[in-house]
């Protein structure tokens, strides 16, 4: 009687024991996918940053690229229309006499850079032996060269795109490995601002040859909630950063005609040497002779 009595009173403590396990078991599980969740949420971040990323240094480059060639291929003839603001404007004080158009004329002037040459002016036309090869192919209906691109070629895009997404920095798990990558995409940039397509192509085979990055570990609820914390700090700040670019006067310009940005620049310079002959006609009735 006794022994049965023992025996009955063993079976609910062993069918507690069962169930206090059964309990932490499913709480671990439970823990388990919610930091499996939370792991796919920051892998998720981490490719979406890369891709804005890839997004605002693409679109960086171009509005480098555009603000150089503006320059380069614009800049004399605005410096052409403000000196021939400032010539109109004294001749029109020098006439009346005006105080205000004075004024108006002191002001003129003192926005005028130096005065283009002509070799300036017309850098795309005349070259050390007189007319260039390209005006001459335009004059006798020969072809002409391509215009130089605003911007890297689809497959200079392509290659970078590939690199960054593989190298990218954030993908790193430890300090040394990122310092490895931070100095890989520093050199993939570098190239991609030349519009170097051999190089891209070379530092796709050294990165290939390279040390395998190691696969991603398991991470602590912690520490995926401040990696999280840290994506969203870095895309605000690039997010600053694209706005900016985008409210600049190349950015908007370039907003304008993002597929065909080489005939912008043709279409600007046409208007601006419409308004340079505009203004010499109008300086020529001042002075009463051509424009030099």
């Amino acid at each position: 009687m006794s022994e049965q009595t023992a025996g009955d009173a063993s079976a609910p403590t062993d069918q507690a024991t069962g169930a206090a396990d059964a309990a932490d078991a499913g709480a671990t599980g439970v823990a388990d996918e919610g930091v499996a969740r939370l792991e796919r949420a920051v892998r998720a971040a981490e490719q979406a940053l890369i891709e804005f990323e890839i997004a605002v240094e693409t679109f960086r480059v171009e509005v480098e690229n555009f603000s150089r060639l503006h320059h380069q291929k614009l800049g004399p003839m605005y410096s052409r229309l403000d000196e021939l603001d400032a010539l109109i404007a004294e001749a029109r004080a020098a006439r009346t006499g005006d105080p205000e158009d004075l004024r108006r004329a002191q002001d003129a002037r003192a926005l005028v850079m130096p005065m283009p040459g002509v070799d300036e002016l017309f850098h795309d036309w005349l070259d050390s032996d007189g007319i260039s090869d390209d005006a001459g192919a335009m004059l006798t209906e020969r072809p002409v060269r391509p215009p130089e691109r605003v911007r890297p070629s689809e497959e200079v895009r392509r290659l970078y795109r590939e690199l960054v997404r593989r190298a990218h920095p954030d993908l790193a798990q430890d300090e040394a490995e990122r310092a490895r990558r931070d100095d890989f995409i520093a050199k993939v940039n570098a190239a991609y601002g030349r519009g170097d397509e051999a190089l891209l192509r070379e530092l796709g085979q050294e990165w290939a040859a390279g040390p395998v990055p190691p696969q991603a570990r398991p991470s602590e609820s912690e520490e995926l909630y401040a990696r999280l914390e840290w994506l969203s700090r870095r895309k605000e700040l690039l997010s600053v950063v694209a706005r900016e670019l985008e409210e600049s006067a190349i950015g908007s310009m370039l907003r304008m005609a993002p597929d065909d940005p080489d005939r912008l620049l043709e279409e600007i310079a046409e208007q601006l040497l419409a308004q340079v002959a505009e203004r010499e006609s109008e300086l020529a009735a001042y002075t009463g002779g051509p424009v030099g």
